[in-house]
């Protein structure tokens, strides 16, 4: 093995310890009873999961559960939402020629530019004209749009949905909109695909926006339940916030899991013959 080699071996074990140890400090100490997280132990002891889950889903009369469903709806329903108007903005912007198409394409990129915290005052603003604030729509309308997801479907629509599958269309009487679902739909699978994902952890590890636009404890997701079970003083529940981080993980883990089997590359091949 080569010197180099070496060093680079060495350099992303490192890089993979820091990314990881925060992980597996998580996982051991949610194991942990409320006495027993500051031990300085990285290694399980004195297991308290069973009481851990218990004091989760019974804490505040019940409102984690509650907090996990509000999160997959927020995250659910954002997700999908975002990735299909994403693809029909980006597949209309690659696949056609209009007036004013430059200038839309350099507003979204624009758009991908601004951090997004600078939106959400704007966002509590307009919401709190139209009665969206407290609702569960208020989160959701903000989720579905997302700037990166239009350039990442525009780019790759160019290179992975062909013209000439589109003519043969055309030629044999499909409209516009059915090429978009039976042809574009299908070959932009791949990037979709990492466009809801992208989108269902940023909009599950969100914070800042719903902080914003909902008081009532029934709407919040989970990230915004922990962190007010991690502000309260009086009484330690360090455990049940840890518990329930940990809990939160999984359903971002099955998503992973359950749909990287769709990143399949180069789907139109053969569709066209030389």
């Amino acid at each position: 093995m080569t010197r180099a080699r070496v060093l680079t071996t060495g350099f992303l074990f490192v890089v993979a310890t820091y990314m990881l140890l925060p992980l597996w400090w998580l996982i051991v100490s949610s194991t942990k009873s409320g006495d027993d997280l500051y031990d300085g132990s990285l290694w399980f002891s004195h297991l308290s999961v069973g009481a851990n889950i218990d004091r989760v889903m019974s804490q505040d009369a019940g409102l984690y559960p509650r907090w996990l469903l509000n999160t997959a709806v927020y995250a659910g329903g954002g997700a999908l939402g975002a990735t299909l108007l994403a693809a029909m903005a980006g597949y209309a912007l690659a696949k056609y020629r209009f007036r004013g198409d430059r200038l839309i394409f350099s507003g979204i990129m624009l758009a991908v530019l601004l951090p997004l915290p600078l939106l959400t005052i704007p966002i509590y603003l307009l919401e709190s004209r139209i009665g969206l604030l407290n609702t569960y729509w208020g989160v959701l309308l903000p989720c579905m749009v997302s700037p990166f997801g239009v350039f990442l479907a525009r780019a790759y629509a160019m290179a992975a949905v062909p013209d000439e599958l589109l003519d043969a269309g055309r030629v044999d009487g499909a409209s516009e909109l059915r090429l978009f679902a039976a042809v574009g739909l299908r070959l932009m699978a791949p990037a979709m695909v990492t466009l809801f994902l992208f989108q269902f952890v940023a909009i599950w590890n969100n914070f800042f926006l719903p902080m914003m636009l909902l008081n009532d404890q029934e709407l919040w997701p989970v990230t915004l339940g922990l962190v007010k079970w991690n502000s309260i003083r009086t009484g330690n529940l360090r455990d049940a916030v840890l518990m329930g981080a940990l809990l939160s993980l999984i359903p971002v883990v099955l998503a992973f899991l359950s749909l990287q089997r769709f990143w399949k590359a180069d789907l139109a091949a053969g569709s066209v013959k030389a």
